[in-house]
């Protein structure tokens, strides 16, 4: 599909961006001290949970992965929900979101599910690890996720009631999940705080019961949810996989030039064809080109009407973020780039380094930057 497009604008004469170039100095880490408090605070309650529900943002479904909390969760039945599914594909989609399902649930069940009916191969799960994509707009993907607690609830005889602890990076919509299975579980308004921005989330609540008691099928004492703050990793060895979390709203505005972020939606919209932007600026590869085209258009100016980028580009990723700029994924989810990460998994070329050496890092990184200023301000 990107291809067509791309070869569609060659002939129109724009050669959309093969590459996105970026400097490597780029801030790699949002890993905030709420966050560690939020790792620990999970593990102390670990005791008394039953089923993590692992949130991640159907658009990033591969860079969301937090190895932190693969790490301090592991041992727990788990549910991987992938949240926003209306944003990572067009309208009228369910094939395609079906199949993002089957071959996620393969890949995080190292390849060898055997789906026990042709139900549950149409639904996405086998005998390990369960996956779902959601919608908190359309009841229907959010009765799902209850059946499949339920199935597990009922399955673990606790006459207290199922406890699920909700997690994932921040951003990834774990507190307006949550509202929404109290809405569809109990009728009742949400329970959680939600937000544009990451953070809003600042510690762990209080159990939330998001489904009733129902003796008569055997879930005994119903099932209680546990919100938590989103927990970002201490250190992004990827620079793309930066820029597509803070796109996506996992990393808060500004920590990552908005301009620069900017520049990477127009990369990623010029690969599946300029038109996406048509009404607001002609095909261009140049940021403040598109940027100033933005701003004029909608009235971004500043005093004398001089065209606001920072307005612009904010404006813009919002219009992105809420579906208005074209609905996809920013991932590679196909059966070949799974097989290629899987293989780098099993040769251990996979990073993951500590909240030491990822300060040490970053230390690093902030010296570069100050060095490479001084330089430039010496030579002008």
């Amino acid at each position: 599909m990107a291809a067509a497009a791309a070869a569609a604008s060659q002939k129109a004469g724009f050669v959309p961006r093969a590459v996105f170039e970026v400097s490597q100095n780029l801030t790699r880490s949002y890993f905030l001290g709420h966050h560690a408090g939020a790792l620990t605070s999970m593990r102390q309650t670990l005791s008394n949970i039953n089923l993590i529900l692992e949130c991640r943002d159907s658009r990033v479904p591969l860079t969301g992965t937090n190895p932190l909390l693969e790490s301090a969760l592991a041992g727990r039945d788990r549910i991987i929900v992938y949240t926003k599914s209306d944003l990572c594909a067009p309208a009228a989609s369910n094939r395609w979101i079906d199949q993002q399902k089957k071959l996620l649930t393969k890949f995080y069940n190292n390849g060898s599910v055997e789906f026990g009916s042709e139900e549950q191969e149409e639904e996405g799960r086998g005998s390990g690890t369960e996956v779902l994509f959601t919608n908190t707009a359309k009841p229907r993907t959010i009765s799902k996720l209850l059946d499949a607690i339920k199935e597990r609830a009922v399955v673990s005889e606790s006459l207290t009631g199922l406890r699920a602890l909700v997690v994932g990076m921040p951003n990834a919509g774990k507190s307006s999940l949550l509202n929404a299975m109290r809405a569809e579980g109990m009728q009742l308004p949400k329970a959680a705080k939600t937000g544009a921005q990451p953070g809003v989330t600042r510690k762990m609540s209080m159990p939330v019961r998001v489904m009733a008691e129902d003796a008569s099928s055997g879930l005994e004492g119903g099932v209680f949810v546990v919100d938590t703050p989103g927990v970002f990793v201490p250190y992004v060895s990827d620079v793309e996989a930066m820029l597509k979390l803070s796109l996506v709203g996992c990393v808060k505005d500004g920590i990552v030039p908005t301009e620069t972020v900017a520049d990477y939606l127009l990369f990623r919209l010029n690969l599946l064809g300029p038109q996406l932007y048509g009404e607001l600026s002609p095909p261009t590869n140049d940021v403040a080109e598109f940027l100033d085209n933005v701003a004029l258009r909608t009235g971004k100016l500043l005093k004398g009407g001089v065209p606001s980028r920072t307005l612009a580009a904010d404006w813009i990723l919002h219009q992105w973020r809420n579906g208005h700029l074209g609905r996809f994924g920013l991932d590679d989810v196909s059966e070949e780039h799974l097989a290629a990460l899987k293989a780098k998994a099993l040769a251990g070329e996979e990073e993951h380094i500590s909240l030491s050496q990822a300060r040490k890092r970053e230390k690093k990184a902030r010296k570069e930057r100050r060095a490479a200023q001084r330089k430039a301000q010496e030579v002008s």
